[in-house]
């Protein structure tokens, strides 16, 4: 993760080792990749329920758990009804 500094103060996307999504305002990082998002959100997957959104506030990241970090385009994500989506939970990592 060579430069976080893009993402700063803009919603971002966290797909973590475990499988777990968070979305968030990335609100700082560290030289280790360690990440803070304010106004933060979990979103779990589920086929027979669609997508809930789980409340976290500020949250802190440990950057060896992040696998993939994207910006969110707002207006196309506040424009999509989540209990719409059906989708198997994201597998954790296995070594």
């Amino acid at each position: 993760m060579s430069s976080l500094q893009g993402y700063v103060d803009r919603r971002v996307f966290l797909n973590l080792q475990d499988g777990r999504v968070i979305i968030g305002t990335m609100a700082g990082y560290d030289q280790k990749s360690n990440v803070v998002l304010s106004d933060s959100k979990e979103r779990v997957y589920s086929m027979e329920e669609g997508v809930e959104e789980i409340p976290l506030g500020l949250y802190l990241v440990k950057g060896d758990m992040i696998v993939l970090i994207g910006e969110v385009d707002e207006a196309i994500d506040q424009s999509v009804d989540l209990t719409n989506i059906r989708a198997e939970p994201i597998p954790a990592i296995r070594y």
